[in-house]
């Protein structure tokens, strides 16, 4: 019996899987915690025992991953939008002393594509994809994550960070705009400033301040209403609204990021874009802000015009990865 868990500032995903006979994989119980109404892990996974325990799943644990929305550093991490701590050797204690894998979440989700043929996605980009070649996997949702899957021999290794802190470089005067915009308000602008559920919410702020009138689609002060998701509903129903301005933008950032990542990494595997995100705004994702973005590199224009890029379709990318570390399927954390 394997544990895999997800970790996010939104929600928390947990689930137990065995193995067949023949090394596959299957889920035998999962969860979903709204990870906020939660003081704690702890009491997350707790309540998740119990369950398994009241459904019959009494049989010991072997192997555990979890992903962490946060930096990670000797198995403890701190949970960057919660105030959740986390210790490997502690959660180890609590499952029975199986070994406890934690990790950064978007190592998981780079796990979660170690065949990517498996994983349901939707193609942005056609270009050939090198067997071995490096895989990156990026997504803004509640934070912005990144990570890289690459080939070391026979081995495959995940390099993992926090590339969503890094600085935003403005492409063009309005992005400079935005940029100074979201300066007034907090010095350090990092990518995800704008590549986040907050993120579009704030350039959407910023796109009423520079037009004149009022320019106001949504009310952002609506109770019961995620003001992204509204934003991006309405960006894609009026694409000639303040939100689809603020939409495009957005997106037109998310392709010169996505496209910096790959050259970064050489993606000759392909990019993924992950998150919450992109598969609510595919429509948008298909425009030409995002691709015309993310090719847009100068003298290696026609390079990055050669790396295959798919939206990720499946939510639990993440922990499916978390359950492939578990199980020690041939991949290591760099």
């Amino acid at each position: 019996m394997l544990l895999g868990g997800d970790i996010g500032g939104t929600k928390t995903l947990l689930a137990l899987a065995g193995q067949d006979q023949d090394g596959r994989m299957r889920i035998v119980l999962e969860r979903s915690f709204a990870s906020r109404q939660y003081e704690s892990f702890d009491s997350v996974l707790a309540e998740f025992q119990d369950e398994a325990q009241r459904n019959g799943h009494v049989e010991p644990i072997e192997g555990a991953s979890i992903g962490v929305a946060g930096p990670v550093d000797c198995g403890r991490a701190k949970v960057t939008y919660l105030p959740w701590q986390l210790d490997a050797i502690e959660l180890s204690k609590r499952i029975g002393g199986a070994p406890m894998l934690v990790l950064n979440d978007f190592a998981a989700a780079a796990a979660g594509l170690l065949d990517p043929t498996a994983i349901p996605t939707e193609i942005l980009q056609h270009a050939p994809t090198a067997p071995r070649g490096t895989r990156v996997v990026l997504g803004a949702g509640t934070g912005l994550g990144v990570a890289a899957l690459t080939c070391v021999g026979e081995q495959w290794k995940i390099v993992s960070g926090e590339g969503g802190h890094m600085g935003f470089a403005p492409a063009d005067q309005e992005q400079t705009r935005l940029r100074q915009w979201l300066a007034a308000r907090n010095p350090r602008v990092t990518a995800e400033r704008i590549l986040s559920g907050s993120g579009l919410v704030d350039v959407y702020r910023f796109v009423c301040s520079e037009e004149s009138g009022d320019s106001a689609d949504i009310d952002l002060t609506t109770r019961g209403i995620d003001p992204a998701a509204a934003i991006a509903t309405r960006g894609l129903a009026s694409p000639e609204s303040a939100c689809g301005h603020a939409l495009r933008l957005f997106c037109a950032v998310y392709g010169a990021f996505a496209g910096d990542l790959a050259l970064l990494y050489n993606a000759r595997g392909g990019v993924f874009l992950a998150g919450g995100i992109a598969p609510k705004v595919l429509a948008a994702l298909r425009g030409t802000p995002f691709l015309a973005a993310f090719r847009d590199k100068g003298v290696h224009s026609t390079l990055v015009a050669n790396y295959a890029v798919q939206v990720v379709m499946e939510p639990r990318l993440g922990l499916l990865g978390a359950l492939q570390l578990a199980a020690g399927r041939g991949i290591a954390e760099h």
